[in-house]
C-alpha cells in the first residue's frame, strides 16, 4: 500500500472525514503548542484536513498556511477557514527558514518511516532557527495498512529510535493521549512536540 492508496481514502470519504473531525476538541494540545510562540507568529498546519485547527490559530491572531495532500480536502478547509489550502504532498515541501511553528496533526503519520525521516528533514529546513513542530502518531509499533490507509504507528522508545536520524530536531515534550471523538477513548495517541536545533547544536 502506497502513499497514493492513503489520498485516495480521503478523496474518497472527504465529506465524511470532515464531519467527523471539524469539531473535534483538541484545544489542550493547541494551546500548549501556541504557549510556545510568540503572538502573531507564522504557522504551517501541514496536512491540515478539515481546517480545524489552522482555523483555530487563524482566529487567535496567528499567521497561517495550510496544505494537505487531498484536492478534495483542500476545498473543504479552505471554505472552512477561508483561506487558500494548498494541494500539496508532504514530501514538495521546499521552504527554508519560514515558520516559527509547524502543526502536523495525525498527518505525516501517513508515511512509511524511510519517507517520514526525509520528510522531517524538510521539516526542520522549512522551520525558523529554534522554531517547533507538533506531530502526533497512534499509539503502537505497528506499521501497514488499517482501514483502507497506511499508518506507521509510534511508542516513546521507537520514536526516540527513529529520531537519531533526524540530527536537526530535538523532542521537547511528548504525552500520551486518549482519541478525541467519540467513542474512540480506548485508541491511544503519542503526541510530541519538538524543537529545531539552533546554528551552533543544542544551545537555546
Amino acid at each position: 500500500m502506497d502513499y497514493k492508496s492513503t489520498l485516495d481514502y480521503y478523496d474518497t470519504h472527504s465529506h465524511e472525514f470532515y464531519k467527523t473531525t471539524v469539531k473535534v476538541d483538541l484545544t489542550g494540545n493547541q494551546k500548549l503548542f501556541l504557549s510556545k510562540l510568540k503572538e502573531g507568529a507564522r504557522i504551517l498546519d501541514f496536512g491540515c484536513g478539515s481546517g480545524r485547527d489552522a482555523k483555530y490559530f487563524l482566529d487567535r491572531g496567528y499567521q497561517v498556511d495550510a496544505t494537505d495532500g487531498s484536492a478534495k480536502m483542500c476545498r473543504l478547509a479552505a471554505e472552512y477557514t477561508g483561506i487558500n489550502v494548498k494541494n500539496m504532498l508532504f514530501h514538495e515541501l521546499s521552504a527554508v527558514n519560514q515558520y516559527d511553528g509547524i502543526w502536523a496533526c495525525s498527518s505525516i503519520l501517513h508515511l512509511p518511516a524511510d519517507e517520514l525521516a526525509d520528510v522531517m528533514r524538510k521539516i526542520a529546513a522549512a522551520l525558523k532557527e529554534r522554531g517547533i513542530l507538533y506531530t502526533s502518531f497512534k499509539y503502537g509499533t505497528f506499521e501497514g495498512e488499517r482501514n483502507g490507509r497506511f499508518f506507521t504507528d509510534m511508542t516513546e522508545k521507537k520514536f526516540a529510535e527513529f529520531l537519531e536520524k533526524i540530527h536537526e530536531l530535538e523532542i521537547e515534550e511528548q504525552w500520551i493521549t486518549s482519541d478525541a471523538r467519540p467513542g474512540r477513548g480506548e485508541e491511544k495517541w503519542l503526541n510530541v512536540i519538538l524543537r529545531k536545533r539552533g546554528s551552533r547544536g543544542n544551545l537555546r
